[in-house]
């Protein structure tokens, strides 16, 4: 990994660097995602249809883009014991912390006659995107269903892309099932979100969309949105670690390593106050990329986003930290949690050494649909609070209205409204 001093043109010039990798970078694929979205809202399952089969090269019609029962009793037949322990323990952890996330109605009354307060109301029909093909992401599964399950949302309707034989990863329908998934549909791609927003014979319209995706999904959601709610635009993987001379450089480097595997534009970065740790942390993630399975795009993402930053001071390090915003943040320092109270923006925090990233991946309990590209500066991560609405409540008798009525009208005249203040004055009229 590369190493370089940190400095105001070091600090810039990543930053540019960090930002090339937003969706919203590779306008390219737009006219092509809008061409899709534009057939399959104007066509329907005919469009989705032919879209499966060209994409995916699997024939998929009317009568087979549900998955049925027998497709689910068959995949859980194909599980894995042992893979359905650790899901359904995983499961569990992610339901409790969301759980602890709910919000509830409030109403706040006073003996003047007035009665303010907020309704909260779960959304009706979530849409779930799960990549799919040959990879398969149950844990994408729990982390988008859960707290939308938490949240009290109605239908949940999952897509995913399938195999060329027309099946979907055992693994994923498992996850879906146990996560209680009310209806999973074959598709996958821009298609798929354009199902989903805009409906078709098979696939009911939904609320909102959540879920990751390659560019062309990342792209037709950033393209639907208005039509529905959509969880964010996700760009590719990123990881920052903080660390000082105390960090062990061999954790340091695999947990640098296991974003790295993701994909060929995933970030690495460790900002560091110790040369030595610096140096010795490059030497093992070479060890390391050397014989990992996915070694050659751990090797082009460190090429191409991989950076080992040497800052003078810990408090110039967290500066650093909070400018990129990373979606993963660990602290591997001696006095970690005094780092963490200084950290403004991250998408998850890992605090300590055996607190590595894939822990927030799979098991602990927190969401792992983070922010990228530096939106952790104003976005947070996936929770139930992106799958409620909330509504303003506002009751008034007419003694209370009458003690603030002038006050109303006045300011509403102020605004060259008159109709506003006539609606209040005309209930005080003689």
């Amino acid at each position: 990994m590369r190493i370089q001093r940190l400095n105001q043109d070091t600090r810039k010039n990543l930053l540019e660097e960090l930002l090339r990798r937003s969706p919203s970078q590779y306008t390219e694929y737009e006219k092509r995602v809008a061409a899709i979205l534009a057939e399959v809202k104007e066509k329907g399952d005919e469009a989705l249809f032919s879209y499966t089969k060209r994409f995916d090269g699997a024939e998929i019609n009317a009568s087979n883009i549900r998955v049925t029962e027998e497709e689910i009793q068959e995949a859980y037949e194909l599980a894995e014991p042992k893979f359905l322990s650790v899901l359904r323990k995983a499961l569990e952890n992610i339901r409790i912390y969301h759980e602890k996330q709910r919000q509830y109605s409030w109403f706040d009354s006073k003996p003047d006659g007035t009665m303010l307060g907020q309704k909260i109301t779960p959304l009706q029909r979530v849409g779930v995107y799960v990549p799919g093909g040959k990879a398969a992401y149950p844990s994408s599964v729990l982390m988008n269903v859960l707290p939308a399950k938490a949240a009290g949302v109605e239908e949940i309707v999952m897509t995913t892309p399938p195999g060329k034989d027309g099946r979907i990863t055992p693994t994923t329908l498992v996850a879906a099932h146990e996560a209680g998934v009310h209806v999973i549909y074959k598709a996958g791609g821009a298609q798929a979100v354009a199902a989903l927003a805009y409906g078709t014979e098979s696939i009911p319209k939904v609320d909102k969309i959540v879920g990751p995706g390659n560019i062309y999904v990342a792209l037709a959601k950033k393209a639907v949105y208005g039509h529905v709610s959509i969880d964010a635009v996700a760009g590719p993987s990123e990881i920052l670690v903080l660390a000082d001379e105390t960090a062990n450089p061999k954790f340091v480097a695999a947990d640098l390593l296991s974003q790295a595997e993701h994909d060929e534009l995933a970030s690495a970065i460790l900002v560091t106050t110790s040369e030595e740790l610096a140096r010795k942390v490059s030497e093992e993630a070479e060890r390391f990329t050397a014989r990992l399975s996915r070694g050659e795009i751990i090797q082009k993402s460190l090429d191409n986003y991989g950076y080992i930053l040497i800052a003078e001071t810990m408090d110039e390090a967290i500066r650093t930290a909070n400018e990129i915003a990373s979606e993963h943040l660990e602290i591997q320092t001696k006095n970690p949690y005094d780092v963490m109270m200084k950290i403004k923006n991250a998408g998850a925090i890992f605090i300590g050494e055996y607190s590595s990233e894939p822990l927030g991946d799979y098991f602990a309990g927190p969401n792992h649909v983070l922010p990228t590209n530096g939106t952790a500066k104003f976005f947070s991560p996936l929770s139930v609070d992106d799958f409620i609405k909330k509504s303003s409540i506002i009751a008034y008798s007419k003694e209370a209205l009458c003690a603030v009525h002038r006050d109303i009208e006045a300011f509403a005249e102020a605004e060259y409204l008159t109709a506003h203040a006539n609606s209040i004055k005309v209930r005080f009229e003689e």
